[in-house]
């Protein structure tokens, strides 16, 4: 796989981020080529790491997820065996639905998900109580404006 994607591997990256399930036969005729040539340039973008996996989106409200914070979680230690040791943690947190460590005052902000208050609360004491936490700060969403889960393929990277 070559460093620089042509047109037609972006297009097909586009492609299978708006239809993960979209046939082969489909796709090839969405991005003018036949399936073929197709279907090797989606194992090739696969096996280059382009393609990391394919999963469904799911409505966390309509499963029962109500609930959707962020816990910014401030660490006494910044030794990188601590980190990795509340990153091992958080991995463990059903709930935790995405963990970034950050530069700056806070260590690591976390998108929770959770049916209800109460057991949003038992997981932020889980999180205070675990190793080398210092303090946990926490906002509740009011309303998600954007949820772009797909990678921006407008323009050519640089």
């Amino acid at each position: 796989m070559p460093d620089r994607l042509d047109s037609i591997d972006r297009h097909i990256l586009r492609e299978l981020q708006d239809d993960g399930r979209i046939t082969n036969v489909e796709l090839a005729r969405r991005v003018g080529i036949s399936a073929p040539p197709c279907l090797r340039r989606v194992r090739a973008l696969e096996e280059a790491g382009y393609i990391k996996s394919y999963r469904a989106l799911l409505d966390e409200k309509k499963l029962g997820f109500e609930l959707t914070a962020f816990a910014m979680v401030h660490l006494s230690s910044q030794a990188e065996a601590d980190l990795q040791e509340f990153e091992r943690f958080v991995r463990t947190l059903p709930l935790v639905r995405e963990c970034w460590m950050l530069s700056g005052e806070i260590d690591f902000v976390l998108k929770c998900v959770a049916p209800n208050l109460a057991a949003f609360q038992a997981l932020v004491t889980e999180l205070t109580g675990a190793p080398h936490v210092r303090n946990v700060k926490t906002s509740l969403t009011l309303r998600n404006s954007k949820d772009a889960a797909m990678v921006p393929l407008e323009a050519e990277n640089s």
